[in-house]
């Protein structure tokens, strides 16, 4: 059995092949966030929302029916695009704010997309399991999403 941060290897490798030559962000997104929710464990919700207009409106994502808009600021997703940078969340019950989109999810982390200083994403992704994502998720991701940035950088393309 692989350990974690080699299974976040395995899955960059993945994200780089399917995603270095389009330039197509969203069409990205849902390849990403599809790759994701199959190949993590004791996940609910893998997505992206992207920041337009002041606020966060959904994206590409798995799983169930989702909040479509989300003040900046707000809720876990919107602080962390605020405060441009990763919030993990052990328990959402206990996060001031939290927008619960989902009753079962119970852990949350959220991994802003940043081009050119400015954040233009987030990745979300929700658990029905406390304590969910550690600090080896968050390596993990931040990874990931700083080869998507890369990528989008190279296209010349943000939204």
């Amino acid at each position: 059995m692989m350990n974690k941060l080699a299974e976040y290897e395995l899955i960059l490798k993945q994200v780089e092949a399917i995603a270095s030559e389009e330039s197509d962000v969203i069409a990205n997104m849902a390849n990403i966030s599809a790759l994701l929710f199959e190949s993590l464990s004791d996940v609910n919700w893998v997505g992206f929302y992207r920041v337009l207009s002041d606020e966060l409106v959904l994206g590409p994502f798995q799983g169930k029916v989702a909040c479509i808009r989300i003040p900046l600021n707000k809720g876990v997703c919107g602080s962390a695009a605020g405060k441009a940078k990763t919030i993990r969340v052990a328990n959402v019950h206990d996060f001031s704010g939290h927008i619960a989109c989902d009753a079962n999810s119970n852990s949350e982390i959220v991994v802003p997309l940043i081009i050119n200083d400015k954040v233009v994403a987030v990745l979300d992704i929700d658990s029905p399991i406390y304590e969910r994502f550690d600090e080896d998720d968050q390596t993990g991701l931040e990874n990931i999403i700083n080869l998507f940035e890369n990528i989008i950088i190279k296209h010349g393309v943000i939204n």
